[in-house]
């Protein structure tokens, strides 16, 4: 693993939400965008170095409604950028770790995605990002 690529905040409202973090960072978002596959909308704040993702539910069926029905808004996950993310994720099973999608799937702001498991990893959901090169 490179670094860590975001941090992902689980939100009720992403247009409130956008306003308190502009506020908190002194600057605007830089990016939203919709996956729609997975029921969400995102917003992408540059802090630094660093990256931090708001997420808002599209619908209650999402990942996103369901954690926020169950832990309330905060904190989601901790996103690493990794070279090769097929690679990586072979190397987290034979480690041991629990990975939600063996295959990596098109997530937000041009990244191939996959998951662990929470229970996995001390109850941290943690996100590997490859960027798709075009």
């Amino acid at each position: 693993m490179n670094k860590i690529e975001h941090i992902g905040i689980a939100v009720k409202s992403l247009k409130d939400s956008n306003e308190l973090f502009s506020r908190l960072f002194g600057e605007p978002h830089y990016k939203i965008e919709e996956v729609e596959r997975e029921g969400v909308n995102t917003s992408f704040f540059k802090v630094g170095d660093n990256k931090i993702e708001l997420l808002e539910a599209t619908n209650e069926d999402s990942p996103i409604a369901k954690f926020i029905n169950k832990k309330g808004e905060g904190i989601h996950h901790i996103a690493f950028d990794v070279i090769d993310i097929e690679a990586e994720i072979k190397r987290l099973k034979i480690e041991g770790f629990k990975v939600l999608n063996e295959t990596p799937k098109k997530g937000a702001d041009n990244k191939l995605v996959a998951f662990l498991h929470p229970k996995s990893s001390n109850g941290v959901l943690i996100e590997l990002c490859q960027e798709i090169k075009e």
